[in-house]
Order: C-alpha cells, then sequence, then structure tokens
C-alpha cells in the first residue's frame, strides 16, 4: 500500500524561484500550493540567497514535505549567471537538507521528457499539461512556478516507475491500462 507523499519541487533561480508542493498517495496528485519567490526587488546577491534559505524553510515548515526535488541548472553561456544560479540551488538544497529532506535532482530535460513525453516542450507546454494531469485552474503569474511543480511531479513519476520496475507491460496499450492516471 502506497502511502502519502509530500514533495516540494523547485526551480531555482536569483530572479524569480518557482516552488510547487504536492501530496501523493498511489496514483492521485494533490497541489497543496505553487508560487514563486521574487527576488528581482534585492540588489545585493547575498541578500537573496538569505531570502531563498529562508523563504524554503517557511515553506518546509508550513507543508512538511520529505521530499525535495530540484531542477539542476542547465549550461549556459554566460559563466557569471551559472555561478549564480549555482549559488542559488546550493542554498535551496541546503535548505532542504537542514530540515532532514531527502533531495532529488533532475535535469530539465528529463522534468519536461516526464510531464509532457517531449524532452524539449516549452514552458507553457508544461504548464499546460500538468494542468490537464492535475487539474488546476489557477494561471500562475510566473512560469516559474508550474516549473517547481514539475519537479515535483516529474519525481513522483520517477518514483512511480521505480517502485513498478518489476512490472512488465506488454506494448503502449497495457501501459495506458496501467496508468490511467497519466495519459489522458
Amino acid at each position: 500500500m502506497a502511502e502519502k507523499k509530500i514533495i516540494l519541487g523547485i526551480d531555482p533561480g536569483t530572479i524569480v524561484l518557482g516552488y510547487g508542493i504536492i501530496q501523493t498517495e498511489k496514483q492521485k496528485i494533490t497541489l497543496l500550493s505553487m508560487g514563486v519567490i521574487q527576488l528581482s526587488k534585492y540588489e545585493d546577491h547575498l541578500q537573496k540567497l538569505k531570502i531563498i534559505y529562508e523563504k524554503l524553510h517557511g515553506l518546509i515548515d508550513s507543508y512538511q514535505p520529505t521530499i525535495c526535488a530540484i531542477e539542476a541548472p542547465f549550461f549556459g553561456k554566460n559563466v557569471q549567471s551559472m555561478l549564480k544560479l549555482g549559488r542559488a540551488q546550493g542554498v535551496a538544497i541546503a535548505a532542504a537538507l537542514t530540515k532532514d529532506l531527502e533531495v532529488f535532482e533532475y535535469s530539465p530535460k528529463k522534468i519536461k521528457q516526464s510531464i509532457t513525453g517531449n524532452g524539449n516542450a516549452s514552458k507553457e507546454q508544461v504548464a499546460a499539461m500538468l494542468q490537464s494531469q492535475i487539474n488546476f485552474k489557477m494561471q500562475p503569474k510566473f512560469l516559474d512556478a508550474t516549473d517547481g511543480l514539475a519537479a515535483a511531479v516529474c519525481h513522483h513519476y520517477q518514483n512511480r516507475l521505480g517502485e513498478s520496475k518489476d512490472t512488465k507491460v506488454s506494448g503502449w496499450g497495457a501501459f495506458v491500462k496501467s496508468n490511467p492516471d497519466r495519459i489522458k
């Protein structure tokens, strides 16, 4: 019997950090919270890191997740931006670890593939697919919120697949029958 799990998903950023918090039980996903931590008003990078740490601690205290799924930084051309993004991710991971959460890191491509079936999907496609999968009507102000939610949902799907790796299906039809909540 599958137990209830609360998963915090994070899309790290130094201007906008997106997050989503879900509760899962068996195949059912319930959205608990989704939003952004707006950091653009802070000029000092160290102040931004402090705010990330404090706000994530607040979310963890409020929702009591046991798992944190975080998007790994992608490789970009601007080295300074990559360093700042890496620091934001590191602080987010540290915030989760100091609250004893298990932390899992997923590449942006893996998250998109998990949600849409296409590792090159746009942020808008990911958001639309999440809305149909979880059936929420909220339109987040920033797509970073749905990116954070996508990390949490990706972990749920990856964990489910890992738990059922002994289950074999004979083809697409059998997969659809055994995963009705994932296929709409």
